[in-house]
């Protein structure tokens, strides 16, 4: 649920080594979407915009941006395909929870659509993030496009990241693992913490999206 950011290194969220020393821009970075704060002075929480608007290429190559998803709930989750370990737990939480929510209400799931937006555009191609959906649905949406866009977007959502020190072409990323909810009009609804498990997601969309009206 809502609440606390962890920076994750594609690693399930642990103590930092004890001689990492947290920098004054590491403590910035692991505020998370609090830290959007920092920077409007006198603006409370509901006050701060979480969002904007995007245009992007899919694993397909093909463009898309925000209004091709009106009408439709969106989770969204910011990773990259080179992570190890939490940005494929919190894809395969998404696939689950929406496979669950199949299960007890059609109509809902179909308004749900998963998206995945890279935080490194220099290794996730269009063709890499084709390769890596797969692994989860079919219905899976991999976003790519300028490093500037993504990092504004990202930024936007409240989402930190940096490329971690060494690693050479092997490198890894320090990243916030959020899962944000965003509704039919691309407004921020909620957004979830790494540790939600697929159970609370599922209730969570469930008391959220609201099903297509029934035609007569």
């Amino acid at each position: 649920m809502p609440g606390a950011v962890v920076m994750n290194r594609g690693r399930a969220n642990t103590a930092p080594p004890p001689a990492r020393r947290m920098t004054l821009l590491s403590a910035v970075m692991l505020a998370g979407l609090g830290a959007s704060l920092l920077w409007l002075p006198g603006a409370s929480a509901a006050e701060v915009e979480i969002g904007a608007p995007f245009a992007l290429t899919d694993q397909n190559g093909k463009p898309r941006s925000d209004e091709d998803f009106r009408g439709s709930y969106v989770l969204i989750y910011f990773g990259y395909t080179f992570c190890p370990n939490v940005c494929p737990t919190g894809l395969m939480k998404m696939t689950d929870a929406l496979a669950a929510l199949a299960k007890r209400d059609p109509a809902k799931t179909a308004r749900v659509v998963p998206i995945f937006i890279t935080i490194d555009p220099a290794r996730d191609t269009p063709e890499a993030l084709k390769d890596y959906a797969a692994h989860f649905s079919p219905r899976l949406v991999a976003l790519t496009g300028q490093p500037t866009a993504l990092r504004e977007l990202a930024y936007a959502y409240g989402v930190r990241f940096a490329k971690a020190p060494g690693g050479g072409e092997y490198y890894m990323m320090d990243h916030t693992g959020f899962t944000y909810l965003v509704g039919p009009d691309g407004q921020y609804i909620t957004h979830f913490e790494s540790d939600v498990t697929v159970d609370e997601l599922v209730e969570q969309l469930d008391a959220r999206v609201v099903a297509p009206a029934s035609r007569s």
